[in-house]
């Protein structure tokens, strides 16, 4: 009886190695088709962050970099601007500035079209732009 259920089990796992590449398990890798993965930059866009005010005005100014990340200008004579170029499908435009005089604005600008502007009249003026569709 053992001697039946060893030659079983050995014709069974012969049989299932005989047949395992039938059934498209086939191990092999196929050649790339020359097709580059690179993506080729189109459409790029540009955008400017920009702070404005009255001759002579100090600010402190945060924005947000092409890649998010927070960024800092201490003691910034107005008016100031920092400009992105990318092809990102989408960038977070934003930049928050306080200055020493009565009025600051600031204005977000996406290819040439004004996205956000804001101008504040106030003792040590603050204000903010924000562009999240960029």
């Amino acid at each position: 009886m053992l001697l039946v259920a060893v030659v079983v089990v050995a014709v069974a796992g012969f049989s299932i190695y005989r047949l395992h590449g039938v059934f498209g398990s086939h191990n092999q890798a196929s050649a790339g088709s020359g097709i580059s993965n690179e993506i080729v930059a189109f459409n790029p866009k540009e955008v400017v962050l920009e702070v404005f005010g009255a001759p002579g005005t100090v600010a402190t100014i945060n924005y947000l970099d092409v890649n998010a990340q927070p960024q800092k200008a201490l003691n910034m004579t107005l008016p100031w601007s920092y400009s992105i170029r990318t092809t990102q499908p989408a960038v977070f435009a934003n930049v928050v500035a306080q200055g020493d005089s009565d009025s600051i604005g600031c204005r977000i600008t996406v290819n040439g079209v004004v996205k956000d502007e804001r101008t504040v009249t106030k003792v040590n003026a603050y204000t903010f732009c924000l562009d999240k569709s960029s």
